[in-house]
Formats: structure tokens, C-alpha cells, sequence
């Protein structure tokens, strides 16, 4: 697990560290990295099979990154927010699931 922390500030004007801010942004270099990749492989005429399993691991390594992400938020934002009673924090990761698993 990365141990680069990065502090952000919440609309209620609380302040929550996140640890993996290292890890998630090296995945998504990694990601953007992929998925330029996969442009040129259509570029090149590539096989439409080809392109599509490598979209379908561009897909997974962005919902690795959505669970990541996910999981510090609940670890450290939503915890607090529940001890504070601050609801609309868990109404805003309502939302938030809500958009990822469409």
C-alpha cells in the first residue's frame, strides 16, 4: 500500500487525508497509457476482437482504481463524516455509488 498522503478539504470545511494518492495516480498514467495504446491499435486496423479485450482490461484497471478510491473514502472521509453525523456526506457517496455502477 502506497503511504503518500494527500490532504483534501470537504464543502462542510472538514479536512480528510487520503493514503494511495501515489498509487492512484500512477494506475491512471498506467491507464492513459493503455488506452493510447488501444487507439492505435485501431489506428493499425487491428483485429476488432484484439481491441476489445484489451478495452475490457482498460475497463478493469479503471474500476481497480474506482475501488481504490472508494475504499479511502470510506476508510477516512466517511467514517468521520459518520462520527460527526454529518449526512450529507453519505447522501454525496450515495450519489457517487450510484454513478459508478450504471
Amino acid at each position: 500500500m502506497d503511504t503518500h498522503e494527500h490532504a483534501h478539504e470537504h464543502p462542510g470545511g472538514h479536512t480528510h487525508i487520503h493514503h494511495n494518492t501515489r498509487a492512484v495516480k500512477n494506475r491512471l498514467a498506467r491507464i492513459a497509457g493503455h488506452l493510447r495504446a488501444v487507439e492505435n491499435m485501431v489506428d493499425e486496423g487491428r483485429d476488432c476482437s484484439e481491441i476489445l479485450i484489451q478495452l475490457a482490461a482498460v475497463r478493469a484497471a479503471v474500476n481497480g482504481v474506482c475501488r481504490l478510491i472508494l475504499t479511502d473514502h470510506i476508510d477516512h472521509c466517511i467514517v468521520d463524516a459518520a462520527a460527526r453525523g454529518d449526512h450529507a456526506a453519505i447522501e454525496d457517496l450515495h450519489r457517487a455509488i450510484d454513478m459508478l455502477v450504471k
